[in-house]
């Protein structure tokens, strides 16, 4: 629809200059705040927190400060307290207020633009804390420097109470920021406690010799903690600590190989590590900022892992005849790497910095690591043929693979479409409109094949429990007929020629019974899809069903419940009336009818969708939980055990 269109359908409205708003101060960040921080959920609560902590770690990657204090106050806001510089409080000559102010009141301002006040600064846009102070119903500012105390509170978004003031003296510096965030603009307001420590316990990995502290002051009660929750980090060795941190519980086939060195003003520091896993564990950061998509450090850095192991197969004759070279994917099975660069003018992509631009860290990145890693071998050749003889070996697995997958795709061709024979599909050929119920066994698959909508659902019913994909290479995996049903019946092929473009199905449900056995096989399903399909995961197709645990007859009404707290309050309710409790662990259990009234109509049903909030922490939990290691998952099981409810035995 053109303009012109738009304006004859608004019958009065008159287009003139009046029209055209100019929004001022903090004005375009509360009206949309998703834009400057990724989202108004968990994650963008939290992003506030990193803002101020990011001011804290640029003083801490300055030199001009050494001990970081996060504090989760009882009143639900947060305080962030550094011993650097302090923000500067003088006039501001453009503004005429306090830099103070300025610089918590104004989109980009700061002091990280013209490379004086940092030469390498995670907080880059200048948008940072003013878009906290915008987005909370208070913050306080105290900052000690020049022998002084300095204060300002600002509240409704930023709005200051009075002009900065000195309210006391001292010998220390340093700048402390308090805030409450509004619930105004935010869905939720309460701090995790977990994702706070994970990502400081990372900041003091990435910024070594500095001490960062995080004390939780709030209510809760934990038999198994202390009040208040307090932790605090510190790590000498870099980010050569922070492999050692992720590879623990794993069998290591090399020492960890540490590479520090800065080359055309650039700073890199990359620390290695290979297991025996089947798995690549690639942590990306510049200045600091975790980079989720990568960027030029990664380009780089995998250019040089790749050529440099290649280089050293060939001269050391590692290589069989039949050995056609080592490609990257190869080269990355079982490698735990974290690679940190800190430049002085980082090109993001984004306010949220999920991905680095420069190209020069590309070149920099890989001519730094080819040298060291080249250098490291010749001096290390146990660990040189160690991860050499481990390429190769992947190498041979990643063509059996291909061979399996062309089979699979061969089979299907041949029985005449490339679909398996226990999929009932639907009749839509549109992936957003159409929907995958992966069910448990023939019995509950009957039920839902007849009690679903053939339009836009199709049900594939697996036999059992499916294959363990944790420690199991590709071409093993697609020997197993239910994984081969399930990848034939996603349609976007697996492994390097997988595409989610090509996925048949916007709605992937995992649905299970309610007992042991169901859980079992919907975490063997979620290691499946989280090991081989994580874009499926990122894009949010997958989900999983919610079936009923009861049906309860009370008096001459029926209702289906959900989980035990609801039947605690229906059976309260309805004492004085004749209650009758049917318990579901089946899908099978129910009649057609039921399944699609409770669990499979849109209108009626509740999804869980899967999203994964921390991908280092959730590849923890699956390596642990379904790897080969029994030892961890017995700490795991020991720590919890308190917590259960509702075992099924």
């Amino acid at each position: 629809m053109t303009a012109g269109k738009i304006m004859a359908a608004q019958k009065g409205h008159k287009y003139d200059a009046t029209s055209i708003q100019v929004l001022e101060g903090l004005e375009p960040v509360k009206l949309r705040p998703g834009m400057y921080i990724g989202s108004t959920g968990k994650t963008g609560l939290h992003h506030l927190v990193w803002e101020v902590v990011d001011n804290a770690i640029d003083e801490a990657m300055a030199g001009f400060c050494n001990k970081i204090i996060v504090i989760l106050n009882k009143d639900g806001s947060c305080s962030v307290e550094d011993n650097g510089r302090g923000i500067p409080t003088g006039i501001h000559k453009q503004t005429k207020k306090s830099a103070l102010e300025t610089v918590l009141t104004t989109l980009h301002a700061g002091g990280k633009f013209d490379g004086g006040g940092y030469k390498v600064s995670g907080g880059l846009h200048g948008v940072g804390v003013s878009v906290v102070n915008a987005l909370s119903d208070w913050m306080e500012a105290e900052v000690k420097r020049e022998g002084k105390i300095f204060f300002q509170r600002y509240e409704n978004g930023g709005k200051p109470k009075a002009d900065v003031k000195s309210i006391g003296k001292t010998k220390k510096t340093g700048t402390k920021i308090t805030f409450l965030p509004s619930t105004k603009y935010l869905e939720t307001i309460e701090f995790g406690w977990e994702t706070i420590i994970d990502h400081l316990r990372q900041q003091a990995y990435l910024t070594k010799g500095v001490t960062i502290s995080v004390k939780d002051d709030r209510e809760y009660k934990e038999e198994t903690e202390t009040h208040p929750r307090v932790y605090n980090f510190h790590f000498e060795g870099g980010v050569k600590s922070y492999v050692d941190h992720l590879n623990r519980g794993k069998e290591r086939l090399s020492d960890i190989i540490y590479i520090e060195k800065e080359e055309n003003g650039i700073q890199v520091e990359v620390a290695i590590q290979y297991t025996d896993d089947f798995n690549e564990h690639i942590y990306t950061f510049a200045n600091n900022i975790y980079t989720t998509e990568g960027g030029m450090h990664l380009t780089g850095f995998r250019s040089a892992l790749t050529r440099i192991i290649n280089d050293y197969i060939k001269k050391n004759d590692l290589a069989d005849k039949k050995d056609k070279g080592v490609m990257g994917d190869d080269v990355r099975e079982g490698l735990t790497a974290v690679i940190s660069v800190k430049l002085q003018n980082p090109q993001f992509e984004g306010q949220t910095k999920s991905k680095l631009g420069n190209p020069e860290v590309r070149t920099t990145t890989e001519t730094v690591v080819g040298s060291e890693l080249s250098a490291y071998f010749e001096e290390h050749p146990t660990d040189g043929r160690s991860i050499g003889d481990k390429s190769l070996l992947a190498a041979r697995a990643r063509r059996a693979a291909r061979a399996a997958r062309e089979t699979v795709i061969r089979k299907g061709i041949l029985d005449g479409f490339a679909l398996p024979g226990k999929l009932a599909d639907c009749s839509s050929r549109r992936p957003e409109d159409s929907e995958l119920f992966i069910v448990e066994g023939n019995s509950a698959g009957g039920t839902a094949k007849q009690g679903r909508d053939r339009q836009f659902q199709a049900i594939l019913p697996l036999r059992g429990k499916i294959l363990n994909v944790e420690r199991t290479r590709l071409d093993k995996m697609l020997e197993n007929t239910e994984i081969k049903a399930l990848v034939m019946a996603l349609g976007m092929g697996i492994g390097e020629e997988q595409e989610i473009s090509k996925v048949r199905y916007h709605k992937i449900v995992i649905m299970t019974d309610a007992d042991v056995d169901g859980a079992h096989i919907r975490t063997l399903l979620l290691t499946f899809f989280f090991r081989h399909f994580p874009e499926i995961i990122n894009k949010g197709y997958l989900y999983i069903a919610q079936p009923p645990l009861y049906k309860i007859t009370a008096g001459k009404d029926s209702h289906w419940i959900f989980n035990d707290e609801a039947k605690d309050k229906l059976m309260k309710e309805s004492s004085d009336k004749k209650i009758s409790i049917q318990r579901y662990k089946g899908l099978g259990e129910m009649n057609p009818e039921q399944l699609w009234e409770t669990t499979m109509n849109p209108d009626d049903r509740t999804l869980l969708q899967v999203a994964v909030e921390d991908s280092e922490e959730s590849d923890e939990i699956f390596s642990m939980l379904m790897g080969d290691e029994v030892l961890p998952r017995k700490r795991f099981i020991q720590t919890y055990t308190k917590k259960v409810q509702n075992l099924d035995t």
